[in-house]
């Protein structure tokens, strides 16, 4: 990248009005005195590869990439890491100097910062991890825990079929549990996971029992608006440590603007104020 070129990166999503990564790098680019700018942008399904491919002409390093395009980027990008491939969708594109498309997923990295930041006591080997839904971010956890040696994965979705999927693409150190079983799997596990958009606004709560809930769990939930579920909030009536998602979408971004603008950003209270006033 020419000195004299200003660096730019963003988000693609459609839509993408509602994401807080646009505060997110720009709190960092002002923090460390970078002449560079993150933009959101609105991408139909049917240009993504056109723009993917222009992008790097106008000055672009990179770009986020979310939801729905997380897979079909996977079939335009030149260059795929190990752990984009086991999770068959990409979160980060690098645009290299070479002109080829350079794909990761830190979702599954972002997970465990935050849980570690949240939950500094959280040992991966004290128990099963229960897992609520089977889609894209589950996946993303469910290889992140095995790589830090949970010893057990329980995932319940309401659609049983797409949770078998998951537990056969992952062995068996992952088994199904029915969705109406849930409260119980909650129950006897230690650490608990929402990885649906239940509870999120605007969408139905999440209608599991959490009675089974109990001190000594960590609990956590990827959605972040509201920041404090439902599901949050009975775990910390019940005495769990509670992580909210907020960090899991600090934490992801840290690998993609240290490889985007050169310096390795921190998760931290100005960061959570600047996004999440």
């Amino acid at each position: 990248m020419s000195a004299l070129k200003i660096p730019l990166a963003g988000v693609i999503g459609h839509p993408i009005a509602h994401s807080r990564s646009p505060a997110l790098h720009g709190h960092w680019l002002r923090r460390h005195g970078i002449r560079g700018h993150y933009i959101p942008m609105d991408v139909d399904p049917a240009d993504l590869e056109t723009v993917l491919r222009t992008l790097p002409r106008m000055g672009f390093v990179g770009v986020n990439i979310t939801v729905p395009h997380k897979e079909a980027v996977m079939k335009i990008a030149d260059l795929l890491t190990d752990r984009a491939i086991l999770m068959g969708a990409a979160n980060t594109l690098i645009f290299r100097r070479d002109g080829k498309i350079h794909a990761d997923n830190t979702d599954g990295y972002g997970f465990i910062e935050n849980l570690h930041q949240g939950a500094p006591g959280w040992n991966p080997a004290a128990g099963p991890a229960a897992i609520l839904g089977a889609g894209g971010a589950a996946r993303a956890v469910v290889s992140a825990l095995i790589d830090k040696g949970v010893p057990e994965v329980w995932i319940a979705n309401r659609t049983r079929l797409r949770a078998e999927k998951l537990a056969q693409d992952f062995g068996k150190r992952v088994q199904v549990v029915e969705w109406v079983k849930a409260g119980d799997m909650i129950e006897e596990a230690a650490l608990v996971v929402n990885t649906t958009s239940l509870g999120m606004e605007g969408k139905p709560p999440l209608r599991v029992p959490l009675d089974g809930l109990h001190a000594g769990q960590v609990v956590t939930d990827l959605v972040y608006a509201p920041l404090k579920t439902g599901l949050l909030a009975e775990a910390e009536r019940k005495g769990c440590t509670a992580v909210d998602g907020l960090g899991m979408l600090f934490h992801q971004a840290v690998p993609a603007f240290e490889r985007w603008f050169g310096i390795r950003p921190q998760v931290d209270a100005d960061l959570r104020r600047a996004v999440y006033p």
